[in-house]
């Protein structure tokens, strides 16, 4: 599968450096030198031409690069270092742990007396208490 999908890559890399170069040979030959292309005014039709196949060959480079350097390595996604300890098939998470310290967090967190009064309401009436979902009366 990665053969096919290199071959195909550096063909579709090849097809616009083709089509450059084939511009190229042909305004050069309808006009017989570079020096009578560029009388005609073609000189920097020619130059554009050249300097856009150059950049295609960019990512035909890449792609022939990429192919000669091998396959990467299962563990190399850019993070972490050597040290890095192994990961499971769960991406590392661990539900249990996480649980624990939330619950840790939440006993820190929470006030050792009654909650707290609300606020005062001006007309002397009672207080609405804010609810979502259902308007409660």
């Amino acid at each position: 599968m990665r053969t096919w999908k290199s071959i195909f890559g550096v063909t579709t890399a090849l097809v616009p450096i083709i089509y450059c170069g084939w511009l190229l040979y042909y305004f050069l030959d309808v006009t017989g030198s570079v020096h009578e292309a560029v009388m005609e005014g073609l000189g920097p039709t020619l130059v554009g031409l050249g300097v856009v196949g150059l950049l295609f060959c960019i990512p035909l480079i890449v792609r022939i690069v990429r192919i000669l350097s091998g396959p990467r390595s299962p563990g190399s996604g850019g993070r972490g270092g050597p040290d890095e300890p192994t990961r499971d098939g769960d991406g590392g998470f661990d539900a249990d742990a996480a649980i624990a310290r939330y619950l840790a967090q939440q006993s820190t967190e929470a006030p050792a007396g009654s909650p707290p009064a609300p606020p005062a309401h001006e007309g002397g009436g009672s207080v609405r208490r804010l609810a979502f979902g259902r308007k409660t009366k």
